[in-house]
C-alpha cells in the first residue's frame, strides 16, 4: 500500500470515528494498513478545522 492510498485511507478512518459509526472489520483491516502517524496528523487537522469552523459558525450568529 503505497503512502498516498494510506493517507486517504486514515482520512475515511478519522472522518468515521469523529460520527463514531465503524464497522469493527473495517477497524480491523484499518489497523493493518494505516500507521499511527498519519492517523494523528489527520486527526490534529481535522480537529483543527472543526473548531474554526465552529468559531466561526458563532461569530457569523452573533454578528446578525
Amino acid at each position: 500500500m503505497s503512502a498516498r492510498q494510506s493517507l486517504m485511507r486514515s482520512v475515511v478512518a478519522v472522518a468515521w470515528s469523529f460520527l463514531g459509526i465503524r464497522k469493527s472489520s473495517e477497524f480491523q483491516e484499518d489497523v493493518a494498513k494505516i500507521t499511527p502517524l498519519h492517523v494523528l496528523g489527520v486527526g490534529l487537522v481535522a480537529g483543527l478545522l472543526f473548531v474554526a469552523a465552529l468559531i466561526l459558525l458563532v461569530n457569523w450568529v452573533v454578528a446578525k
